[in-house]
């Protein structure tokens, strides 16, 4: 029997979303499952539509991790050790009372960065 794939759902209206889950594929050393909750159905998963408007999740087995924890899973499941580390030290605090705000901070202003369109502004809830 195989091993499920993680999953990574994000927002596939932001193009700055798009890019990162592009790069994600393009460069990750473990295969991971990609879609834009626009296009699955969302509660397969265990999630709502207004969690993945909100945020992007990672979901591995009956596991999901949101927003910072997503990435940091991300970056635990690559090959590379120092990339585990990076993903351990996010997950865990006092890393994570930086990466959570931080996180936060990129998803407010997505719009600004590299890729961005006017598409990707969320408004804050």
């Amino acid at each position: 029997m195989g091993q499920i794939k993680p999953v990574l759902i994000f927002d596939g209206d932001c193009g700055f979303c798009t890019t990162t889950a592009n790069l994600i594929r393009e460069k990750s050393s473990t295969p991971i499952e990609i879609h834009p909750w626009q296009f699955i159905d969302v509660t397969k998963y265990g999630l709502t539509q207004a969690q993945t408007m909100d945020k992007v999740f990672v979901v591995e087995g009956v596991k999901t991790f949101g927003g910072h924890r997503a990435f940091a899973k991300i970056l635990l499941l690559q090959k590379n050790p120092l990339l585990k580390l990076a993903g351990a030290l996010i997950m865990y605090t006092p890393i994570a009372w930086l990466a959570r705000p931080g996180y936060r901070l990129v998803a407010k202003y997505r719009h600004k960065l590299p890729g961005g369109t006017p598409a990707c502004k969320i408004e804050p809830r």
